[in-house]
């Protein structure tokens, strides 16, 4: 509806007005054009609070700085990285099915979607797997805080926030003692325009790796078996054919886009679409709707497993896109091999509706039976 009246929509507390308090940015076009100018279309600190005390690294640096740490940090995410750990990450999932499959049933959020990427993930930052369902806790108090209100819902965040690092800095002090070999210990030796990363933006780093790492991929195999167990002629298809598996994970990430949107702020007065922007305007960048623009995609209602040229936004784009994102599309891939392989048919538990989380998209009512 909203792409049909303007693909940019200013809006106030009252609804549409002309000195807008946020801005909503729902057509393909116009979600690329933002995406690709951070210079105009901040991802600052203040574009998002998640209980940080200061930037977080890359995310909430704009380039040209952030291209010194994206610098460091994308050969750590690079696909002969994710290669690495694909074989660990299969016996993950094994041993996770093997515990379930023959019960014939199962809540595939809290069996596999949830303590797959958090173990696969721990594992590559240095924090003990042992304190997971700590973490699990500790990333759904920043991401799903229980608040009745902004006002409560802030004083939770930072709350949470400060937990988070403080678990960060107990690790980190540890790995300054005794080195291993994890993400953790590699930022103490690592550079950036010649100097060592300071102690606060390890830190930093390490804050955003732990709610992204621990929350993206359960979020995106929450939406793509909820699909699925509902499409059972889709299903089929890549029982059938499993080689089909990672075009398919292409179309789900279009089409479900389990990170639905992200916020910028405006550093100048600006015109988008027609639309004029004020300075220091909340810009709601709709990914959701830019995968769904019937501008963008043929037949876009059509969830098709072979589509061509997939260039979807569910990682984002331009200098901000998602660092994890051959991390994330390995998971996925060897998660969906193994659950077909393992469990082919299966659905819905009869008078389940399943509840999905606003923002980041997760289903943790998946309650599935075979």
């Amino acid at each position: 509806m909203l792409r049909s009246v303007a693909p940019v929509m200013p809006m106030d507390n009252m609804g549409v007005g002309t000195s807008a308090t946020m801005v909503l940015v729902a057509g393909e076009a116009e979600v690329r054009e933002v995406l690709k100018h951070p210079e105009i279309y901040s991802s600052g600190i203040d574009a998002v609070h998640i209980g940080q005390i200061r930037p977080l690294i890359p995310l909430q640096i704009d380039p040209p700085e952030q291209k010194k740490f994206r610098k460091i940090l994308d050969p750590l995410f690079a696909p002969k990285q994710a290669a690495a750990i694909e074989d660990r990450t299969r016996a993950l999932v094994r041993e996770m099915i093997a515990e379930v499959v023959d019960d014939g049933h199962v809540n595939f959020h809290t069996a596999i979607a949830e303590p797959l990427p958090t173990t696969v993930f721990l594992e590559l930052l240095g924090l003990p797997v042992s304190r997971r369902k700590e973490f699990i806790e500790l990333k759904d108090g920043i991401i799903r805080p229980p608040a009745r209100n902004v006002e409560q819902r802030l004083e939770m965040v930072n709350a949470t926030g400060a937990k988070i690092y403080a678990v960060l800095e107990e690790v980190l002090v540890e790995r300054t003692k005794s080195p291993q070999d994890d993400f953790m210990s590699g930022f103490l030796t690592a550079e950036v325009d010649g100097h060592t990363l300071t102690h606060d933006e390890i830190l930093d780093i390490c804050y955003l790796f732990f709610l992204a790492g621990l929350d993206t991929v359960t979020a995106s195999l929450d939406c793509f078996v909820a699909y699925l167990a509902q499409h059972p002629e889709h299903r089929q298809q890549i029982v059938d054919d499993p080689a089909l598996i990672p075009s398919a994970i292409e179309e789900m990430l279009r089409w479900e886009s389990p990170v639905s949107g992200v916020v910028r702020i405006t550093t100048e007065d600006t015109v988008l679409a027609g639309c004029p922007i004020e300075k220091g305007t909340t810009v709601s960048v709709m990914i959701g709707s830019a995968n769904t623009d019937d501008k963008a995609w043929p037949d876009v209602d059509t969830i098709d497993f072979n589509r061509p040229a997939n260039k979807h936004l569910a990682f984002g784009g331009g200098a901000h896109r998602c660092l994890g994102s051959h991390l994330a599309r390995m998971e996925l891939r060897v998660a969906i091999e193994e659950w077909h392989a393992a469990v082919p048919q299966y659905a819905i538990v009869d008078g389940t509706e399943l509840l999905y989380s606003q923002g980041l998209r997760s289903v943790e009512n998946l309650e599935l039976t075979w």
